[in-house]
């Protein structure tokens, strides 16, 4: 899964979606991509296991690129803890998804494959999605 090797703090405050993507929100490196159309957090478990439906549905063809990484921490007190005692644990990565951000980018395969391939990692995810190409 995708952790950080180093962070500036263990633990941070809380990340909040807010507002459109300004970055990211091309296709730059595949011939088509998977654009988020809302915003929402998306743990390194989903993003694996979205990589994992998109590479074993196209069969080792093709390259595929994910365009986010899980930088922000999350942190989680274990359960029947009473208040106080500090923050919790670090628990999970999570990147911060905004609308518009490319997700996935796919090459080298025909349309019908990266569509399929695409709409098999959109099930993982908890953010809705839209499939688009690269403008030419």
């Amino acid at each position: 899964m995708l952790t950080p090797r180093k962070l500036k703090h263990r633990k941070w405050h809380r990340a909040r979606v807010k507002g459109k993507a300004t970055q990211r929100t091309n296709v730059n490196f595949g011939d088509y991509g998977l654009k988020a159309t809302t915003g929402a957090w998306i743990t390194a478990r989903q993003i694996e296991a979205a990589r994992r439906a998109m590479t074993r549905f196209v069969q080792r063809g093709g390259k595929i690129w994910i365009r986010i990484f899980p930088h922000n921490p999350v942190t989680l007190k274990g359960g029947e803890i009473r208040m106080g005692g500090g923050k919790g644990a670090v628990d999970h990565f999570i990147a911060e998804v905004k609308p518009g951000t490319i997700l996935f980018e796919i090459g080298g395969v025909e349309e019908r494959l990266a569509r399929e391939a695409m709409r098999l990692a959109a099930h993982k995810l908890p953010v809705k999605t839209k499939f688009i190409k690269k403008d030419n």
